[in-house]
């Protein structure tokens, strides 16, 4: 089936050309650059009025327009496409992009993900409780600024080390071994640009088609398709308020011969939930009884509120079996596209090859904003900041679904990370819920997104404004009880 084209433009409303002409001339010039090559579906007549914030009839006469110049086609049943009669000079030598696009080995993300995103982009009004990221107030965007205003650019601008600027891997050195118990040196660290990243080069690099890993459920692994564009099989291990059973794992083991270990284990995406610290143990023991390797992914837990966030896996490791990846984008900024991993030389060295071979290696500039942001006075003081801020946003989102929505809900408060985990006690339908929602000016994430059964969504605190926290309750609280009607 054909993919619809997405047109992100707005008119411009105080031009003196009228809008329809806007948008017919939009379309023609996006058609001549080889964006929507011929045959390409475009949106109908509803979905681009509601797109472009316009009447529908404004759009019919656009498309009135470009139906007489013959550069558009509608046809019943089959929608309005590009005109291939038009634009194909030489038809049998036009690449089939629809076939190409739909044939790659590396999936596209999920629905729900791509809607979430089309929706952002077309509606910046939006309150948003599906974006898993920092909003500005929480970001230290005036210490990032002065640091780089006192200590400016001057290093030469070329290939760096594949395994990343020096001294920000010396600085993590120091930063891991104070604030996780790590001990590493910088030979061991591997500079991504995120946690994204890091498993992408793990999965492609160290595991194989066909290979079985086991993944948490739920799980933010689930809304990453680069698990299944590697060919891997994926076997779940349950969630509990004390995290996932070791035990389970013997299971798996034994079944399915699994390879690999993904695991969140503190402030876990999207639960919230932390390993107890006797399952760590028992984690540990458990893989190292098999001899299988454990990725640990570590993003959240220096948003502990109390400040003291249990150990990592990784510190309690003896034996060189996990590989740690961390990131600024929960603690700082994700514009600042920084992220790392600690793991055996051998394995730091593999994938610094196979990143060399993907882009050169990372920008130098945000590394050594990163590695002076980490080594200044202000790094402490922005933490015990975040950490408040977070708490207090919690508090507010909390307090809101438990006066809208006391019975409709249940949940465990988190004691750190970004996200609030929450069931649905009633039987909804999550598509129609999330189309409502969004219908009212809320976007969150449906859990099935996570692996999850349906009943389940996340809302995320960090991203929406904090005098938007309540109203967003009050906006989804109306949804949700518009579709129960």
């Amino acid at each position: 089936m054909c993919k619809v084209v997405i047109i992100i433009w707005k008119p411009d409303r105080s031009s003196s050309q009228t809008l329809y002409h806007q948008i017919a001339d939009e379309i023609e010039r996006r058609i001549s650059y080889g964006e929507f090559p011929p045959g390409s579906l475009l949106p109908s007549e509803r979905k681009l009025a509601e797109q472009l914030g316009v009447n529908r009839s404004t759009v019919i006469l656009a498309y009135e327009e470009l139906r007489a110049l013959g550069i558009i086609e509608s046809r019943t049943g089959s929608g309005t496409r590009v005109s291939k009669n038009k634009w194909e000079a030489t038809p049998k030598h036009t690449p089939n992009w629809h076939r190409y696009v739909e044939g790659g080995q590396f999936l596209p993300n999920l629905s729900y993900l791509r809607r979430i995103r089309e929706a952002l982009q077309k509606d910046s009004s939006l309150i948003d409780f599906a974006s898993g990221e920092l909003s500005s107030q929480l970001s230290p965007g005036t210490e990032i600024s002065t640091l780089m205003k006192e200590n400016p650019f001057t290093e030469y601008l070329g290939y760096d080390n594949p395994q990343g600027f020096t001294p920000l891997r010396e600085e993590l050195v120091s930063y891991l071994s104070r604030y996780r118990n790590v001990q590493t040196t910088d030979s061991s660290i591997l500079i991504t640009s995120g946690s994204q990243q890091s498993l992408y080069l793990i999965t492609q690099c160290l595991l194989a088609p066909g290979d079985a890993v086991a993944i948490e459920d739920p799980s933010y692994c689930y809304s990453l398709p680069m698990f299944q564009s590697a060919g891997l099989r994926l076997f779940r291990l349950p969630v509990s308020n004390n995290g996932i059973d070791p035990e389970d794992i013997r299971a798996l083991y034994k079944k399915h011969r699994i390879k690999m270990i993904f695991i969140n284990p503190t402030f876990q995406n999207p639960t919230g939930v932390c390993l107890d610290p006797t399952r760590r143990t028992q984690l540990l023991d458990v893989a190292s009884e098999l001899g299988l390797p454990i990725v640990e992914d570590d993003p959240f837990s220096l948003t502990s509120y109390d400040g003291k966030p249990p150990l990592p896996l990784k510190s309690l490791d003896q034996l060189g079996s996990v590989v740690y990846i961390g990131s600024f984008s929960k603690i700082a900024a994700s514009g600042l596209r920084v992220g790392w991993m600690v793991a055996p030389h051998s394995v730091v060295e593999r994938l610094a090859d196979a990143r060399q071979q993907m882009d050169f290696g990372l920008s130098v500039v945000p590394q050594k904003i990163a590695a002076q942001f980490l080594h200044s006075d202000n790094f402490l003081p922005h933490l015990e900041r975040l950490r408040m801020h977070l708490q207090y946003r919690r508090d507010l989102l909390v307090e809101a679904l438990q006066k809208e929505l006391p019975n409709e809900l249940s949940f465990t408060v988190p004691q750190g990370g970004l996200h609030l985990w929450c069931k649905i006690n009633p039987d909804v339908n999550d598509n129609q819920l999330f189309e409502e929602a969004l219908r009212r000016g809320v976007v969150f994430v449906p859990g099935s997104v996570y692996g999850s059964d349906s009943g389940y969504i996340r809302f995320t605190f960090a991203r929406p404004k904090e005098e938007e926290i309540t109203l967003g309750v009050t906006k989804f609280a109306a949804a949700l009880k518009a579709i129960l009607t």
